[in-house]
């Protein structure tokens, strides 16, 4: 990890578990999706919708990106709902909850391009919101879910102790984020005109 300080890069290197968290492939993956070359753009959107459920949700919110690029709005915005429930169920499994803020900061990089288009139709919206939670019900979460402590406060000062609740927990975790995502649609279909 780096950081900016007055006009010098400091590293700072995760340490614990923290250290051993792999995003690589994840990275990899995301500057291929958002990249200018459209042949290698071509090459990762497959690769990331031949298995979304072995990335991270940065992946599936760079995989919208990608697939509004290539015109294809309603799968950009099926993926970006898939990212946006992972992403927070991972930020409520995760016990340091500054991490949390990544999700805010994935929304406000992806969601306006992605959004404008879903919002248009809240029918359309709905009905793609339903797939993307029934999708993440369904779908193994084959990739690390630890990504998201990366950017927390626990991965700058080492905070002990395990940056995940306990795995019997995670399926009540996972309710309970689904149905929130849920009613908060519900609210915002409610808010809008027509």
């Amino acid at each position: 990890m780096a950081e900016q300080h007055v006009g010098r890069t400091i590293v700072v290197e995760p340490a614990g578990e923290y250290a051993e968290i792999d995003t690589s492939v994840e990275r990899a993956l995301t500057a291929a999706l958002l990249g200018a070359d459209d042949g290698t753009r071509h090459g990762a959107v497959a690769a990331a919708e031949a298995a979304p459920e072995r990335y991270a949700p940065p992946v599936l919110y760079a995989l919208s990106a990608a697939l509004v690029h290539l015109g294809r709005p309603d799968d950009a915005a099926f993926r970006f709902f898939c990212g946006q429930v992972r992403a927070r169920f991972d930020a409520n499994r995760c016990t340091d909850r500054s991490a949390g803020s990544a999700v805010a900061v994935l929304n406000e990089r992806f969601g306006p391009a992605v959004t404008a288009h879903a919002f248009a139709d809240p029918v359309a919206l709905r009905r793609t919101v339903l797939r993307a939670v029934a999708w993440d019900r369904t779908a193994p979460h084959l990739y690390d879910h630890r990504w998201i402590a990366l950017h927390g406060m626990g991965a700058f000062t080492g905070a002990p102790g395990d940056v995940a609740l306990p795995p019997h927990e995670w399926d009540a975790a996972a309710a309970r984020t689904r149905v929130t995502y849920l009613a908060e649609l519900r609210a915002v279909l409610r808010s809008l005109p027509g």
